[in-house]
């Protein structure tokens, strides 16, 4: 009995620097966030009016916040299917036809995934201005664009940030991919080359099944990523024109430190936007699994 006791206690010894992490920058902020959800918190004056469920009833209320779903849901549904279907290609090709140069071309494609998000969407910026390269380009090609720059005109904006994501994002799911191609034991893909299997049968034969567990781990990280886009709208947009590009987190940024009297308003915002993840989370691991 003294032997168990003393392997619970080195157990929770070892643990202890996770389980602190846990609860102060984990469980307390949230219990927090929650209480002050429920109030009407002014960061200036530190004072704190308990008004219970009206910060949640203003939200139903809320045109901007709904434009705000609005878009970020667009920016999810049109960014991960995209990101991660090109990541399947590309780690297939690598796996398969460029072997000798595989580490060149991996870190070729990872490169904007460890560069920083300041910095890209910067550049980006310049790139999609009234007088960047991209409008000089179409230019000269005689190819229609829009002249006061991509990011000023409410019909290009958010898909011109959802393009550089697509392009960011690509290179970091490829090597996830591709870390799971090769888990796959290559007997399986000789056992089909003796049945005469083609290659096109064998990807969604025995590539595809045997990844969903990778495919499941990229969806649900990257649903979560993509519903909390921050820096790029920051940097790029700040929500504009017209709110156009105006995503929830950056709603949230905007209620919580742009407005002295809206901490709790954003508060009541953030946790909408767990709760979306939260269900968003269980809906796509269920259905993948079902599937299974």
């Amino acid at each position: 009995m003294r032997k168990n006791i003393s392997e619970k206690i080195n157990i929770l010894i070892m643990l202890s620097p996770w389980i602190i992490t846990f609860l102060l920058f984990w469980l307390y902020p949230l219990i927090n966030a929650g209480y002050l959800s429920l109030t009407n918190y002014n960061t200036l004056l530190n004072s704190t009016e308990f008004i219970g469920l009206d910060n949640y009833k203003k939200i139903l209320n809320d045109e901007v916040f709904w434009i705000a779903l609005k878009n970020t849901t667009i920016f999810t549904v049109g960014t991960v299917p995209i990101t991660t279907a090109l990541a399947i290609i590309l780690a297939v090709m690598l796996n398969s036809k460029l072997t000798r140069f595989q580490s060149i071309f991996r870190a070729t494609y990872f490169m904007p995934t460890i560069t920083s998000l300041v910095v890209i969407s910067l550049i980006f910026t310049n790139l999609y201005s009234k007088d960047g390269y991209i409008n000089l380009l179409l230019k000269i090609s005689g190819l229609p664009y829009p002249e006061k720059g991509w990011l000023l005109d409410t019909s290009t904006s958010l898909i011109s940030i959802m393009i550089m994501d697509v392009w960011i994002s690509t290179g970091y799911y490829m090597v996830l991919v591709l870390a799971g191609l090769q888990t796959i034991p290559k007997d399986y893909y000789e056992s089909a080359k003796l049945m005469g299997t083609s290659s096109l049968k064998q990807f969604f034969s025995i590539t595809l099944p045997l990844l969903k567990p990778t495919l499941i781990f990229i969806l649900v990280i990257n649903t979560i990523k993509s519903f909390q886009v921050f820096i790029e709208i920051f940097i790029m947009t700040k929500g504009g024109p017209l709110n156009s590009t105006m995503t929830i987190v950056y709603y949230i940024f905007q209620n919580a430190f742009e407005k002295s009297d809206m901490m709790g308003y954003a508060s009541a915002l953030a946790f909408i936007l767990f709760f979306v993840l939260l269900i968003l989370s269980y809906i796509q691991i269920k259905i993948l699994k079902e599937k299974d």
